[in-house]
């Protein structure tokens, strides 16, 4: 009987290039080779693709896979192109398709969307980029916005470009350095509190929406927020279960299945969270959550006895059946 072949793509030409290479890393390392064939799918920092280091043009990648595990990050990986890609080849793939890829990862329609559901999001103003002068932004926010701020991309992950700003002065530098990595910035309200994650699962042990335990996270003392370094350093405290009552781990994951639902997302995916005495606040989503060894999701799912393998093998399941 022949083995699926199953291509794990990773790189990628944006900021989480080197995430990307250590979840597609694990990927590759953990496909049970009883039912499947891994194939090694690389794109360069240039856009470049590779078949287990031979360039190839994307159409030639029937010749070489039957599914494609998206194990790519950031732009073009959670963004919906590399989904539009591989929709015109005909090839499944894992996670989102490309609308609600294109929609999640843009922050300031997912609030839109959310709050319009009646979800509680971080009050927030966003702009692009339109040749002012970065004053004219920061004047702006001050005006519409309460300090502390917390500045970021609009349509990026990982924390990439993020600044927590407490005062007017330090407002423009950090409107600045988020228009280097996007032509999108969002800049929301700075809520102080727990800070938690919850993961959603597709049809998975008999539900169609399975919420695994929401994991609270404790950043080192220093650190203003989860920023990049904290998230694959090893540094950050992530507790699973959490340190949550009942009633605050009920509405986490019932919160996490409808943004799931309300962003129509497929296979699973991550939400972010804050607890705060005003409530709990969604602050994004994660379409295609990390899967490295210093990441969450692998961490829910061991603490629901459910292996990094099977895990692997039910998405590519979905995928192979949608």
């Amino acid at each position: 009987m022949s083995k699926t072949r199953v291509g794990v793509l990773r790189g990628g030409v944006g900021h989480e290039y080197d995430v990307s290479l250590s979840t597609g890393a694990g990927v590759l390392k953990t496909l049970s080779r009883d039912k499947y064939e891994p194939v090694d799918l690389l794109i360069t920092k240039n856009g470049d693709w590779h078949v287990h280091g031979v360039p190839v043009i994307p159409g030639a990648l029937p010749k070489y896979v039957d599914v494609v595990f998206n194990a790519l990050h950031g732009e073009f990986g959670e963004d919906g192109q590399v989904q539009k890609v591989l929709d015109t080849i005909g090839i499944p793939y894992t996670g989102s398709g490309h609308y609600a890829s294109a929609v999640s990862i843009n922050k300031t329609q997912t609030n839109a969307i959310l709050k319009n559901k009646g979800l509680k999001v971080p009050h927030n103003i966003s702009f692009a980029f339109d040749g002012r002068e970065v004053d004219d932004y920061a004047r702006e926010v001050f005006l519409k916005v309460s300090p502390p701020w917390i500045v970021k991309p609009a349509d990026r992950g990982s924390s990439v470009g993020i600044t927590v700003v407490k005062h007017f002065p330090d407002l423009a530098d950090a409107i600045a350095k988020a228009f280097t990595v996007s032509d999108y910035v969002l800049v929301e309200e700075y809520i102080k509190g727990k800070e938690a994650t919850c993961g959603v699962i597709n049809n998975f042990r008999g539900q169609a929406q399975y919420a695994l335990p929401p994991i609270e996270i404790r950043r080192p003392g220093e650190s203003a927020f989860w920023n990049y370094d904290d998230k694959y350093s090893g540094v950050t405290q992530e507790i699973c279960p959490g340190n949550f009552t009942a009633e605050e781990k009920k509405q986490m994951e019932d919160i996490a299945v409808m943004v799931h639902d309300y962003l129509d997302l497929r296979h699973y995916s991550r939400t972010d969270f804050i607890l705060s005495p005003r409530g709990i606040y969604v602050l994004e989503t994660n379409t295609l959550p990390g899967l490295t060894p210093n990441s969450t999701l692998p961490k829910a799912l061991e603490a629901v006895g459910c292996s990094y393998s099977d895990f692997l093998d039910h998405l590519i399941v979905l995928a192979l059946n949608k």
